[in-house]
């Protein structure tokens, strides 16, 4: 099989590489977007400063359920806050409580009573901050 010659100046010519500048530029550019990337996420999608679990629930009566959480925080001298939530049996939810977290040690047990609109079947937890609204302050 024999090749074609290609006409002369319709394609142009075959170019040069890049300069070496040129790919160190982009080189630099992709390791600070990367890194860029890499400590925002971390920053959004690390570990959270304070969190907690639930450990158990039990209906009580009025439709009120009784919820015993573990809280896990990085700083035991901040006092936190977590919000407690039940559910009714379509899933939608039918109470809410923020639990104040007293400083303290690193792992703490918290019970709370959640009053319901509806009869609760399940409760969770919504989430834990550090930063405790006035009202539910000690001091």
């Amino acid at each position: 099989m024999t090749t074609r010659a290609l006409p002369e100046g319709r394609y142009g010519t075959g170019g040069r590489p890049p300069a070496r500048w040129r790919r160190r530029l982009f080189a630099a550019v992709a390791l600070v977007a990367g890194g860029i990337v890499a400590w925002v996420a971390y920053v959004n999608l690390g570990p959270a400063p304070i969190s907690a679990e639930r450990v158990s629930f039990a209906a009580q009566p009025g439709n009120a359920m009784s919820v015993t959480i573990n809280v896990t925080r990085d700083d035991p001298s901040k006092p936190g806050v977590c919000i407690v939530r039940l559910r009714d049996n379509s899933g939608a939810e039918s109470g809410r409580k923020e639990v104040y977290i007293p400083a303290g040690d690193n792992h703490s047990r918290q019970t709370t009573v959640v009053q319901s609109i509806d009869r609760p079947v399940t409760a969770d937890v919504f989430g834990c901050s550090y930063e405790v609204p006035t009202y539910l302050s000690s001091s």
